[in-house]
């Protein structure tokens, strides 16, 4: 953890309040897995972290707030891992398979990771609630914004059409993956087998980048 850490009435929690504040954002991240984070109580998640009510509040407003706070965390995670898998990467031949590659396993690494919180930012974004709304483009745009970069440079070098949209190509793209992504157990309902999803997507990603298929 870096930076200063505040209590709610502003105080700069210490090493040991620093350390609680940790433990029930981890205990709440842990019951998110198996309950709607609705369903989870203030209470619920001091006694898992072994502290009181009190001490809850003097982190978080309620259970919300706190699901923001792992929310911010989460995007910030994506920003810096997920944006690393474009910036300056060849979609060239060979090249260009393997950043397409990297990026599918990417995403689908991220969303299987952090699939409980995530679950909770697409519900609020999709409510309307701005804040959830908000984290999830901080997550989503970092992406787009690399790849949109990477078709103009394609469209500059006269290897795609220049009639397409770099930032409607980039977007669609992005979104897929997310969508993708999030529905990943979904797929054995239609006789998908986790290995067929990851090379499939990447052709398509890659379809979508340069308009060709992966070089094999």
């Amino acid at each position: 953890m870096t930076g200063q850490v505040r209590t709610v009435d502003g105080r700069v929690a210490g090493r040991r309040g620093q350390a609680t504040r940790q433990k029930l954002l981890d205990c709440l991240s842990e019951m998110l897995k198996s309950s709607p984070y609705r369903d989870v109580k203030v209470i619920d998640v001091a006694r898992k972290a072994g502290t009181s009510p009190a001490t809850f509040y003097q982190y978080f407003p309620d259970v919300e707030g706190a699901v923001l706070e792992l929310a911010e965390e989460v995007a910030q995670e994506g920003t810096g891992s997920l944006t690393g898998l474009v910036a300056g990467r060849s979609w060239a031949g060979k090249s260009g398979r393997q950043t397409a590659e990297e990026l599918v396993d990417g995403f689908l690494t991220f969303w299987r990771r952090n699939d409980a919180i995530l679950r909770v930012i697409d519900l609020g974004a999709a409510e309307g609630d701005k804040r959830f709304n908000k984290i999830r483009m901080k997550i989503l745009n970092s992406v787009t914004g690399s790849l949109t970069e990477t078709v103009k440079d394609l469209q500059a070098k006269g290897r795609i059409d220049q009639d397409i949209s770099a930032a409607a190509m980039a977007g669609s793209v992005v979104i897929m993956l997310a969508a993708v992504a999030s529905h990943q157990k979904g797929f054995s309902g239609w006789g998908v087998r986790q290995n067929e999803l990851k090379p499939n997507l990447t052709v398509l990603v890659h379809l979508g980048i340069t308009g060709r298929k992966p070089a094999k």
